[in-house]
C-alpha cells in the first residue's frame, strides 16, 4: 500500500492504510509512505501484526501529533494515552522516517510507544521532550539501528529488552536518558551498542539513568559519551534499596563524559569476560531469529 499527502496512492493516512490491513497475515503488510507531514495519531493494533512502515526519506516523511498527560487528562495514567505512535502488533518495522510529539516542555509527552515483541526501527528520528520513547512488555524484545533519538527527562522508558546500536541519544535538558522498569528475572534491559550520547550546548548535567523500578537493568558498550554525562553517571531516584538491585554498567566507553573512576560505587565496569555476553544474539534471543531478517 502507498501513502500520499496529495492523493496519489492508495490513501492520505497512514493510519487509513493501517485499518485497511489483514488481520494476522501470513506474509508481511508493506506500507510505502510518501514525504509529507501526516499530522494523526497511529495506532497499529495488536491484529496488525507483520506490518512495515517504510518512509521515503527520514528527514520529510514525518507523523507528528502534540498530546500530553494534561490535555489527556484521564487520570494518573494519562502518560500512556499521549503517543504519537503506539504499536501494538507483533514483528512490526519502522524505516526511514520522523516520529515527533510536538507538545514540548509541558510534562509527559510520548513520541512512540511500542508495547510489541520482535520489532525493528532503523534510520528513524523519533523526537519529543519528557518520556519521548516508550518500551514496553515483559519478556517483548525491541531492537532500533541508526536512529536518532532525542528528549529531556526520562525520554528512554520502560520494561522491554532493547537493543540501541549506532544511534544518537541527544538530550535537550539536564536530566536523566533512561528509566528502565526491568523485570526482576530478565536478562536484559537496555543495551546500548556503539552510540553517540550528545547534547544541546548548554546542557551540562545528565544522568546516563534512573531506576523506574528497582531492577532496572541499563548497560553501554562502545558509547561516546558527551561532556554533558555527569561524573557520576547514575542516579538511585531517592531510593536506596534501589542501589542493591539495579545493574548499571558500562565498558569499553570514550568520550569526555565517560569516567569510570568517578562512577557511583553501586554501578559496575565491565571486565573484558563479562561484555562478550552482549551479543546480538543474546539479547534479542527467541524461538526465531527474527532479527536476521532485516
Amino acid at each position: 500500500m502507498i501513502v500520499t499527502k496529495d492523493g496519489s496512492g492508495d490513501f492520505t493516512s497512514v493510519q487509513d492504510a493501517i485499518n485497511a490491513a489483514k488481520a494476522f497475515p501470513y506474509q508481511r503488510v508493506i506500507i510505502h509512505v510518501k514525504n509529507g507531514i501526516y499530522n494523526e495519531k497511529v495506532h497499529v493494533y495488536s491484529w496488525n501484526t507483520k506490518v512495515s512502515l517504510i518512509g521515503e526519506s527520514k528527514e520529510h516523511t514525518i507523523i507528528t501529533f502534540n498530546d500530553y498527560f494534561d490535555k489527556i487528562d484521564l487520570g494518573r495514567n494519562s502518560t500512556f494515552h499521549t503517543a504519537t505512535v503506539l504499536v501494538e502488533g507483533h514483528d512490526f518495522t519502522a524505516k526511514n522516517l520522523t516520529i515527533r510529539n510536538t507538545s514540548g516542555p509541558v510534562g509527559q509527552a510520548v513520541a512512540l510507544a511500542v508495547n510489541a515483541n520482535r520489532c525493528y526501527f532503523e534510520n528513524c528520528s523519533i523526537i519529543g521532550f519528557q518520556d519521548t520513547l516508550y518500551t514496553s512488555g515483559e519478556g517483548f524484545k525491541q531492537y532500533f539501528k541508526n536512529c536518532f533519538i532525542t528528549g529531556s527527562t526520562d525520554f528512554i522508558f520502560g520494561a522491554a529488552t532493547v537493543l540501541f546500536q549506532n544511534c544518537d541519544i541527544h538530550s535537550k535538558t539536564n536530566s536523566y536518558i533512561t528509566a528502565a522498569s526491568t523485570p526482576k528475572n530478565q536478562d536484559f534491559g537496555y543495551v546500548f551498542k556503539n552510540c553517540k550520547l550528545t547534547a544541546k550546548e548548554n546542557v551540562t548535567d545528565v544522568y546516563l539513568g534512573r531506576p523506574w523500578r528497582i531492577h532496572a537493568k541499563t548497560v553501554f558498550i562502545n558509547t561516546n559519551m558527551g561532556k554533558h554525562i555527569k561524573p557520576e553517571g547514575w542516579h538511585n531516584w531517592s531510593n536506596k534499596n534501589a542501589e542493591a538491585n539495579t545493574y548499571y554498567a558500562e565498558y569499553h566507553c570514550t568520550g569526555d563524559g565517560y569516567k569510570p573512576e568517578s562512577r557511583v560505587p553501586w554501578s559496575y565496569q565491565l571486565k573484558k569476560r563479562e561484555a562478550k555476553k552482549y551479543t546480538i544474539e543474546n539479547i534479542l534471543k527467541s524461538n526465531t531469529k527474527w532479527y536476521q531478517n532485516f
